[in-house]
């Protein structure tokens, strides 16, 4: 809840001009260790828009995480008018795990909105639902890839259709804006639902640093802040924003041992050979041919694939 005077959160009433680190607590451990999920609010003396910052929706996907520490480390969060609103690690069970889920296998980001009795998946995101969603205007939501499969650094946002979601895009400009539809049960296709626009950054593979991906993540934010009039102008891009509507993945036909020749970012003709797949014992080797044209913004780095594993992750310019 949110007043003319105070924001409600946790018991709290956090003024304007304060700065807050409080503790949602979702649970225990079967040990009896509690679970609780930090969370920064910085407030500016003027009132204007909340924008959440929030990462660690998958405990493995590191990448989200420290973009948002350094956002904090560095004290570049402080609007100028406005909340924000930082979650550094949303699945806290995840993070100690180093796993995606949380221990009952459960995905929390298809878990929403949530139920208080539910799976601990569901009590995660009824209890965030619950105590934060009501405060937030925006937010980014801040992803990496998943294991042995890395992710240029891009946007994900379903564009013209959700009011104020092209525009934010456009202020974070990173390198690729996907056109992205909507996951039943994500937190992304939740807040569209209460009108809220939230844009998801990807970049990386999960438990590995992607040091450039990180960068442009927090000079996006950045911006971003600029663009709702909370803060100073950001840094300018390092390179044009390219919007794709259409994006599609390249898939395994033969097991085998893969070798990609080409790299993130790289643009592929279709008919151009991207890699190739040998059996390991030295027998015989396929050459892979791209079945369109487009921007490498996801890779496979695992050697080891089955017949039908994604290789290769091209996005269309629109």
């Amino acid at each position: 809840m949110a007043t003319d005077n105070y924001l409600a959160l946790n018991g709290l009433r956090i003024r304007p001009g304060e700065r807050v680190l409080t503790r949602l607590v979702i649970s225990r451990l079967p040990s009896g260790t509690v679970i609780d999920v930090p969370v920064h609010v910085i407030r500016a003396q003027q009132p204007g828009p909340v924008l959440l910052l929030m990462a660690g929706m998958h405990g493995d996907e590191v990448n989200g995480i420290e973009t948002i520490r350094r956002l904090i480390r560095r004290d570049l969060l402080q609007p100028t008018r406005g909340t924000v609103i930082a979650i550094p690690i949303l699945n806290i069970y995840g993070f100690l795990n180093f796993s995606r889920e949380v221990p009952d296998g459960k995905d929390v980001n298809r878990s929403f909105p949530g139920h208080p009795r539910g799976s601990l998946a569901s009590r995660v995101a009824h209890r965030f639902m619950r105590e934060i969603m009501p405060l937030v205007d925006y937010g980014i939501d801040f992803h990496t890839g998943g294991k042995a499969r890395a992710n240029h650094p891009q946007l994900r946002c379903v564009l013209g259709e959700e009011v104020g979601i092209d525009a934010l895009a456009a202020a974070f400009a990173a390198p690729f804006t996907l056109h992205a539809r909507l996951r039943t049960g994500s937190l992304r296709a939740t807040a569209h639902a209460l009108g809220k626009p939230i844009i998801v950054y990807e970049t990386g593979e999960s438990l590995r640093f992607d040091e450039g991906g990180i960068e442009e993540a927090i000079a996006g934010t950045l911006r971003v802040l600029h663009h709702l009039g909370m803060g100073p102008e950001g840094p300018l891009p390092a390179r044009p924003n390219i919007v794709c509507h259409r994006h599609r993945w390249m898939r395994a036909r033969y097991a085998g041992l893969f070798r990609a020749h080409v790299a993130l970012g790289d643009f592929v003709e279709e008919g151009q050979i991207y890699g190739s797949i040998a059996d390991p014992y030295g027998e015989q080797s396929v050459r892979l041919e791209a079945t369109a044209s487009g921007y490498v913004i996801g890779l496979n780095y695992m050697p080891v694939v089955n017949q039908g594993d994604a290789l290769l992750h091209l996005a269309m310019p629109a």
